[in-house]
């Protein structure tokens, strides 16, 4: 259509040139398909950071009942949803295959670790020690979606070329195989490993001069969003910190903000931080709780000891809150390159506390002398060798009971944080008490990134289908669980639950507990203190049954007669260090017997020298 328009001056005439001007535009859009008028532009997937904790327990975060600084972590929870309920394996790599993949770690190929597992179950279904090939991981599915994927840190779940996170999804990785190492120092923790096996995008890895392991996990973490910023696409952030896995240890600076703290002992602690879990709303008011056999009496210590003991927890919340530190200056980097507000944010432990003593055995202690700096003052520094051990475990837990290793809620039931800022599917502020899984994760992020989750086939062949389900009705404030009565089931080395609505059957192997099933309604009963197995027992008969038919279906073995997972990671270690030192023995011998062979050969060398010169004079003087 053409228009024409007359120019000149005054009102009238400049009203007929707007005039003529709009229905220019009109035109232009009548030209126009109605339907790509009204076509919004494409939704762009949101980014994904999963921030994982190594060994902490159930209250160890600020706004789960923890007395010291995590305030990014907290931020993040005012951001998002606590789950109070949520439950993990009672070991890392068995919790970071179900997290990876949302398959039950038997399914995966973790139904146990190298660390724990006994030689009667190497090699068996379900117990490879590392993570099959029978499984897909998140980094599979939203790369497949158009997603950059990255991960830095502990992986811990298998070190060949086929089993490193690049060859199971991740685009860029800096990660370590092993279940620990030193925060420091490129160095394994002693007697464990022969090396610290880091991977810099599947080659060996060679770590700063500066390194700190919270603050490299996350430097590293950015330096490869930045890098790929220019493709435009969504990243998953992948972030394994070491904290607070043993050794605990942390920058100076860090450990003297707490230096006036926890000389009151692990038992007041404690009760103080479940009176602070029960103000904040994450466990019921009044909940009961046990004192752990486990914990010694904090008044029958020795000065020197409770020393030593005190030190250790104040380096322990040191090493939280350099790791908090280091989340909040990710988060920060976020939101100045306008990313924050289109990020998904999950916080969570791989497990409950870590209980174990590396001090309890006279050859460790004389080990570990050699190897360290064990002084007091040296306690969570460099060249440090410090573990909270079972009494500071049990305040990290609390209210709970146990920790880790165990099937208790100490060593299963972690805090969760799930945060996507200003996003209506995500409540801001909100506490769900509801039962969620490890599991869940999986299904709950492709549900939000609005990607397809796999249905049991990959890539044209059969691969496990997922177990969990998606929290987004929880996450939106649905009351209750996803799960509903579904029962739940999990076991590793011999400690097993099974979960169904409010109630968990559980059965803990000595030294946790003396091998009985037990039933508990872990929703007004989070600390394990009333069996209900006598007066319930249709349910405790059912969900008796329902572990079988779990354990059936999951390839479960018995344990060996004795078994403990305390003494098989000693057996480990010093079958570890038994091969150290024969491999040293062998060097120390082999050196010995090159020097005395060169003496020898010097001394024939002499000989015969002498031989010669004497003929000579023997001829001279003939």
């Amino acid at each position: 259509m053409a228009v024409r328009v007359e120019t000149g001056g005054g009102p009238d005439r400049m009203a007929v040139v707007r005039r003529a001007g709009l229905l220019a535009v009109g035109a232009l859009l009548a030209a126009v398909p109605a339907a790509a008028q009204r076509a919004p532009a494409p939704p762009r997937h949101p980014n994904i950071v999963i921030l994982l904790a190594d060994d902490w327990g159930f209250s160890d975060v600020g706004s789960f009942g923890a007395g010291y600084a995590t305030p990014n972590i907290d931020a993040l929870a005012k951001a998002g949803v606590r789950f109070s309920n949520f439950h993990a394996a009672g070991s890392c790599s068995p919790t970071r295959a179900m997290l990876q993949t949302g398959v039950m770690n038997h399914r995966a190929g973790l139904g146990n670790m190298p660390e724990t597992i006994p030689d009667a179950h190497r090699g068996k279904p379900g117990y490879d020690t590392v993570m099959n090939h029978s499984v897909v991981t998140i980094a599979q599915m939203l790369k497949a979606a158009g997603y950059r994927t990255y991960l830095t840190g502990k992986w811990h779940l298998g070190s060949d070329a086929t089993r490193l996170p690049e060859a199971r999804g991740y685009d860029r990785a800096f990660s370590l195989a092993d279940a620990g190492a030193d925060n420091f120092d490129q160095r394994p923790i002693e007697g464990m490993y022969d090396k610290a096996n880091w991977t810099d995008n599947g080659k060996p890895g060679k770590l700063p001069k500066d390194y700190y392991s919270s603050r490299f996990v996350v430097q590293t973490m950015i330096d490869y969003i930045e890098a790929d910023r220019a493709s435009g696409k969504p990243f998953l952030a992948s972030v394994n910190f070491l904290a607070n896995h043993i050794p605990v240890q942390a920058p100076d600076s860090d450990i003297a903000r707490y230096a006036g703290l926890y000389r009151d002992g692990w038992t007041a602690l404690r009760e103080a931080r479940a009176r602070r879990a029960a103000a904040l709303g994450i466990v019921p008011a009044g909940a009961p709780m046990v004192t752990m056999a486990t914990t010694r009496d904090w008044k029958a210590l020795d000065a020197d000891e409770r020393r030593a003991a005190t030190r250790t927890m104040q380096a322990y919340a040191g090493m939280a809150t350099a790791m908090d530190r280091e989340i909040g200056r990710l988060v920060a980097h976020l939101k100045a390159s306008g990313d924050y507000d289109n990020t998904i944010f999950v916080f969570l432990s791989d497990n409950g506390p870590e209980p174990l003593d590396p001090y309890n055995r006279l050859r460790n202690r004389l080990f570990l002398g050699m190897e360290y700096d064990t002084s007091i003052a040296n306690i969570g520094r460099r060249h440090s060798f410090s573990a909270i051990g079972p009494g500071w475990a049990s305040a990290a837990a609390s209210p709970l009971s146990g920790y880790k290793f165990s099937a208790t809620e100490g060593g299963l039931r972690v805090p969760l944080i799930i945060a996507w800022p200003g996003h209506p599917r995500v409540r801001a502020g909100a506490i769900s008490d509801g039962l969620a899984h490890v599991t869940d994760i999986v299904p709950t992020l492709t549900e939000l990134a609005g990607v397809p989750a796999h249905g049991g086939t990959w890539e044209g062949r059969r691969v496990e289908p997922l177990a969990g389900r998606s929290l987004v009705p929880m996450l939106a404030g649905a009351a209750g669980s996803v799960h509903g009565d579904t029962p739940i089931g999990y076991e590793l080395s011999g400690n097993a639950a099974l979960f169904r609505g409010d109630y968990k059957l559980v059965r803990n192997l000595p030294p946790t507990g003396d091998g009985r099933w037990q039933l508990f309604d872990i929703r007004t009963d989070p600390g394990e203190t009333r069996d209900l197995s006598r007066t319930m027992p249709d349910r405790f008969t059912a969900m008796r049954a329902d572990y079988a038919a779990f354990a059936k279906a999951n390839g479960v073995l018995e344990m060996p007669a004795g078994y403990t997972a305390d003494d098989q990671i000693n057996l480990y270690a010093w079958r570890k260090q038994g091969r150290k030192r024969a491999i040293q023995a062998a060097l120390v011998l082999g050196g010995a017997l090159v020097a005395i062979s060169a003496l020898g050969w010097l001394l024939i060398r002499r000989r015969r020298a002498r031989r010669v010169d004497q003929a000579k004079a023997d001829v001279i003087g003939a």
